[in-house]
């Protein structure tokens, strides 16, 4: 900009025409600027920024007309001086983003304090992204049970290839397995041989798999290996572990056995320890002995998994690391499947996983072995310490387009919607998985639960019928029969219905209603006063799904993250009308990014958080806390949010006072804090400041700059119960002032 005012100074000042093509250059320049600067800002930028930018134009029509007409010397210097006016408003405006003072003022007594519901922050699980399947669930193997295919043969066995040519090696799925529920398997036969005029090229022939976009093999690591076989003579196979080429091997097993060793299905179970790492490997299977062999549900897992339990142990810990007090399961969309025949049905997904028919996921795109199933997902929020949350599949599809993601539109069939009168299967069908996790082992399915090796009942209390279904034709009259059976069997159980309140009755009665929020992130900050007006009787809400979406939200920034920040801070503010919260979607794999933006990010061996995985952290230590009333004031300024919290460490038995506040505006604050009604003193030292924030509103972590945006944490060497502080512009602050240690936690009715 201040080159265009340079550039004008040396032109003739006496030529109407040059001046008014300078004009329009400055002009260009002017608006770029400004625009860039409004862009930067996004929607977080308040209204009379734009104005001031009105006003910055305004001048600029003024230059325009100085420039218009030739005039003396002294005249052309105010001139020129109008047009650098005109072109540096914009700094100018930036750089008048001063401090400015708020009042922050906390009632911290016990008596006007509200108890946050116990289970008010969670997690929310769909397999979307591939965020079990080559995620969370730790199966390395792709395509297991060959069954991704379809139900008939021959198909295709993706990823499997082989290895050698077809002068060599032929393969082709039969259904010829030992298992009925999935009956696909793989034959192989080998043409080669060891040696003579139709040897095998060296290293043998056979197969391989690449797993979910390469397998990450760790040095020293020990690998479970587990599949079925059957040939028709003797067999001379090696099993390894190698690099993507197939050229650097990292650990190998000998299978060696006479004819009558595999002339049945047998299962074969080793282990395979790395002697380096690599993480884009594969598994192949060679021989160079000719005859027919046939595999089926070859599986390779990690040993070390979350618990044991079989979740990939970095990713299950970054779950840890929120304190989720709930997970709600399968899905979202997944559960209903664009058709029915592609539905999550959980009895499918029980007992040993060789049984399992697994399903293709029609709604995102992927097939799933089920591993990672009904008993997996109870197991999950168990390790967890996490209240889990079923979404049952009411015998609805789903059949909508999903608006900025890859999927075409489905158009299922109108007879994908089963109606009320022939619904009868599904509701059995929900009691029998309330049965499977809370029966003892002398139920039908309860026993089955056991037999996977849990005899104690899960802790399964909470049930949503359906998934965004309440305008389906037949969903509030197939509801009532869901909610009917349900009670009668286990009274004790939370329904959550799909209708929002207003479509709660006597007829229609719900514990619980689910909403959905996605929308931009300065909508998504207004929403902090969403649930302000709402009464403050009846069935409460579980937020179920929330993102900022849209151009502000990228892969995950920091502006998206400050706005859903506040959104919290709203439901905090409300928990007496809202019991439960948690956002979506949580997982995506690098490599099959089907929804953006995402909480954690990862391939077969990295991981990072996003913004709004990280501003979750602000809020693990809200559910069952007690919350205090606060208030923040400052003149012209509406883009602060707070909440005010007691909370106890169950750690050291510390009691702090959380105090958090969100600024989505482009203004530092200074920020004056009072604290009344506390019954013992703040002390003097061990009281932290926590800052997300970052140099960019649209700043996001990534693989190569995984801690970009994160939270940093300081020590607060004023606490006190009268302080200043400063918030920094587009920042979420948390202030833990630790409490004596007399401070004891109320337990308030509500």
């Amino acid at each position: 900009m201040l080159l265009s005012y340079l550039a004008l100074r040396l032109l003739n000042t006496h030529t109407l025409l040059l001046w008014a093509n300078c004009y329009f250059l400055t002009f260009l320049i002017l608006y770029f600027y400004g625009g860039l600067w409004l862009y930067l800002a996004g929607s977080a930028v308040c209204a009379h920024m734009r104005i001031e930018f009105a006003v910055s134009l305004f001048f600029g029509f003024c230059c325009k007309v100085a420039m218009g007409v030739p005039r003396a010397c002294s005249v052309c210097w105010l001139s020129h001086a109008l047009v650098l006016v005109c072109a540096v408003c914009p700094i100018l405006y930036a750089g008048s983003v001063t401090a400015q003072t708020a009042q922050l003022s906390v009632d911290a007594s016990p008596q006007n304090a509200q108890t946050i519901p116990g289970n008010m922050f969670g997690i929310f699980f769909e397999e979307i992204n591939h965020a079990g399947a080559g995620g969370l669930w730790a199966e390395l193997v792709s395509n297991r049970g060959f069954e991704a295919g379809g139900p008939n043969a021959p198909s295709n066995i993706d990823p499997w290839l082989i290895i050698g040519d077809e002068s060599s090696i032929t393969v082709a799925t039969d259904r010829s397995s030992c298992f009925a529920g999935n009956p696909i398997a793989l034959r192989m036969e080998v043409l080669c041989d060891a040696t003579g005029t139709n040897a095998c090229p060296s290293g043998g022939v056979g197969i391989y798999n690449p797993g979910y976009w390469g397998m990450d093999i760790e040095r020293a690591k020990i690998y479970k290996v587990s599949m079925y076989i059957r040939s028709s003579g003797s067999v001379d196979l090696k099993v390894s572990l190698t690099s993507s080429d197939g050229l650097q091997n990292l650990a190998s097993h000998a299978i060696l056995a006479d004819q009558e060793d595999f002339a049945e299905w047998t299962k074969v179970e080793f282990d395979l320890q790395s002697s380096e790492r690599n993480t884009n490997s594969r598994l192949q299977i060679t021989t160079n002995k000719s005859g027919v062999i046939w595999f089926d549900q070859v599986s390779l897992m990690p040993s070390d998994t979350y618990m044991g339990h079989g979740f990939r142990k970095d990713l299950a810990s970054m779950l840890a690391g929120l304190k989720p007090r709930f997970l709600k399961f399968p899905g979202g969309n997944y559960v209903m499947g664009n058709y029915l025949s592609n539905a999550f049905r959980w009895s499918e997904t029980v007992g040993p996983w060789e049984e399992r028919p697994g399903h293709f996921n029609d709604v995102w795109g992927y097939w799933t072995d089920d591993g990672l199933g009904f008993f997996e997902f109870l197991q999950l929020a168990e390790d967890l310490g996490a209240c889990p949350v079923w979404v049952i599949n009411d015998g609805n599809c789903y059949t909508k387009k999903v608006k900025g993601t890859k999927m075409p539109l489905q158009r299922a069939s109108i007879y994908e919607e089963i109606p009320s009168a022939t619904v009868a299967s599904f509701v059995k069908d929900a009691v029998d998985g309330i049965e499977f996790a809370r029966g003892d082992n002398q139920t039908a399915w309860g026993s089955v639960r056991v037999a996977m090796g849990h005899p104690e009942p899960f802790p399964l209390y909470y049930v949503a019928i359906g998934n965004q279904e309440c305008s389906k034709r037949y969903y509030k009259e197939k509801y009532v029969k869901f909610y009917s059976a349900i009670k009668a069997s286990y009274p004790d159980i939370k329904i959550i219905s799909s209708c929002d309140i207003s479509a709660i009755s006597p007829t229609n009665p719900a514990d619980l209603y689910d909403v959905h929020v996605y929308t931009s992130s300065g909508d998504m900050f207004s929403k902090s006063r969403m649930f302000d007006s709402t009464a403050r009787n009846g069935p409460k809400a579980i937020v179920s799904e929330y993102a900022v979406t849209g151009n502000d939200a990228g892969r995950g920034t920091l502006i998206a993250a400050l706005a859903e920040a506040a959104f919290l801070i709203g439901l905090e503010r409300n928990s007496d009308v809202v019991e439960m919260a948690s956002c979506a979607p949580l997982f995506v794999n690098d490599n099959d990014r089907r929804w953006i933006p995402d909480a954690i990010v990862f391939n077969s061996w990295q991981y990072y958080g996003c913004p709004n995985y990280w501003m979750l952290h602000f809020f693990k230590d809200s559910s069952g806390a007690m919350l205090h009333p606060s208030t923040i004031q400052l003149s012209n300024y509406d883009q602060l949010v707070t909440s005010a919290i007691t909370w106890k460490n169950p750690q050291n038995g510390n009691t702090y006072l959380k105090i958090k506040v969100v600024n989505f505006g482009n203004k530092a604050v200074s920020l004056s804090i009072s604290v009344t009604g506390l019954e013992t003193g703040i002390q003097t030292f061990g009281s932290i400041k926590t800052v997300l924030t970052s140099g960019w509103l649209r700043d996001e972590n990534s693989f190569q700059q995984p801690d970009k945006v994160v939270p940093v944490g300081s020590p607060i060497t004023n606490a006190q119960e009268q302080m200043a502080a400063v918030l920094d512009s587009y920042s979420l602050t948390s202030f833990d002032l630790l409490l004596d240690s007399s401070q004891t936690m109320h337990s308030v009715t509500v």
